[in-house]
């Protein structure tokens, strides 16, 4: 397995992996993070990974030539997190073939992420996730080295907000 430049050329792949990985929530009641509906159903979704993979930072895990793997870096966090007052690299996306569960492959694009961070000499990195449920996703990223900062809502139109977590690392 290893980790290369990701692009916009990359998007179906992504699709892939973001539609499989709502199945998969679906499948367990837990459609509040992503909802139930495929990304590649939802043309702003689409739109959303096709500007992250052309405009960010997006490293693809790949593993016998199929893609495991996508993250995607930036340097501000998205709209609804305040900019942190010092040089960081934000987590703006992580996700990982459900079918190799437990592989490493996550681990590895964190690592790498942090890699980079160092280069671009980013004192920390951040990401936010869903923090509804079990907060299950929140522990992921806690045995990654990530440190809960803080829990938030986003107001995205439903009943009921959407509920956050924000972490962090020091680089």
């Amino acid at each position: 397995m290893h980790v290369r430049p990701g692009s916009v050329s990359d998007l179906p792949d992504a699709l892939d992996l973001l539609d499989a990985a709502v199945a998969w929530l679906a499948s367990q009641g837990r459609t509040g993070q992503w909802g139930e509906v495929p990304f590649s159903a939802i043309e702003a979704r689409v739109e959303q990974i096709r500007t992250m993979l052309s405009e960010r930072t997006a490293r693809i895990a790949e593993e016998d030539g199929q893609v495991v793997g996508v993250c995607v870096l930036a340097d501000q966090p998205l709209p609804y997190v305040d900019p942190a007052p010092v040089p960081e690299l934000y987590l703006q996306l992580l996700v990982t073939d459900r079918a190799r569960s437990g592989s490493g492959i996550g681990r590895m694009l964190v690592e790498d992420a942090v890699e980079i961070a160092r280069q671009r000499r980013a004192t920390q990195m951040r990401l936010d996730c869903y923090a509804g449920d079990d907060q299950a996703l929140i522990r992921t990223y806690e045995g990654f080295g990530f440190v809960l900062e803080k829990h938030f809502t986003v107001d995205t139109g439903q009943p009921e907000p959407w509920p956050g977590a924000l972490l962090r690392m020091e680089i």
